[in-house]
C-alpha cells in the first residue's frame, strides 16, 4: 500500500493522480489527492480526490452515482504521481463519455474489454431484440456451438479465402468466445490471467 509520506508532493501537498480503467486500460481521468484523499480511498474502496476549486475532498459520484471503485494503486518511478486502476460505474467524464480524454471508449486491445462489459450487460437484455441476449439466454450448447462453427470458418478462411474475409472471421470468433465465456459465468479478464501466468 503506498503511503502519502513516501510521496514527492508539491507545496500545496498535492500529487497527480492518473485514473485507468482496470479492464479496458483507458485512462479515463486525473485529479489530485492529498493524504487524507488518499486515506479515504483506501479506506472507502472508491476513489477520493482533492478539489483544488472547492478546497475540500470528494469522492468520485458522490452526486452522479458514478463512481470509480478502487482497484490497485502505484506510485511511478520518481514517487511524485499516482496511476489509479479502477472500475467505473457508468460514464467518468461529466460530459457522460467514459473518457474525460476524448469522447470514444477504449480503442485497441482495450475494446475488446469495452466489448466484454458490454456482453455482460446484455445479460438482462430482451433475446427478441438482441442476438447477443439471445445466445446468453439460450443453452450453454448452444453457444458453445457458435464456438466451434466461427472456429471451423475462421481456419477454413486462412487457408482458402482473403485476408479480410479471414479478418471477418476472426472477429465474430473473438466476440463468440467472449460470449460463450460470460455464458459460463466468466469474463475476459480472468482469460487473460491465464495467459499471462503463462508467461511468467
Amino acid at each position: 500500500m503506498i503511503t502519502f509520506e513516501s510521496l514527492k508532493h508539491g507545496p500545496d501537498g498535492l500529487v497527480p493522480a492518473v485514473v485507468q480503467d482496470s479492464e479496458t486500460l483507458q485512462v479515463v481521468m486525473v485529479g489530485y489527492m492529498n493524504a487524507e484523499a488518499l486515506a479515504a480511498t483506501y479506506t472507502k474502496r472508491q476513489v477520493t480526490f482533492y478539489s483544488r476549486s472547492r478546497d475540500k475532498l470528494w469522492t468520485k459520484g458522490e452526486t452522479s452515482g458514478n463512481t470509480l471503485a478502487l482497484v490497485s494503486i502505484e506510485a511511478d518511478c520518481d514517487m511524485d504521481t499516482l496511476l489509479v486502476k479502477a472500475r467505473p460505474a457508468g460514464p467518468t467524464c461529466h460530459e457522460g463519455t467514459p473518457s474525460c480524454f476524448g469522447r470514444e471508449g477504449a480503442s485497441g486491445v482495450g475494446f475488446l474489454a469495452a466489448l466484454d462489459q458490454l456482453i455482460d450487460r446484455r445479460r438482462g437484455g430482451d433475446p427478441q431484440g438482441s442476438y447477443t441476449a439471445r445466445l446468453l439466454h439460450g443453452s450453454l450448447v448452444k453457444a458453445a456451438q457458435k464456438v466451434g462453427e466461427e472456429g471451423v470458418e475462421t481456419a477454413l478462411a486462412a487457408v482458402a479465402e482473403s485476408d479480410e474475409a479471414f479478418l471477418n472471421e476472426a472477429s465474430d470468433l473473438l466476440y463468440h468466445v467472449l460470449v460463450l465465456a460470460r455464458h459460463k459465468g466468466l469474463s475476459l479478464t480472468q482469460i487473460l490471467t491465464v495467459l499471462e501466468s503463462r508467461h511468467q
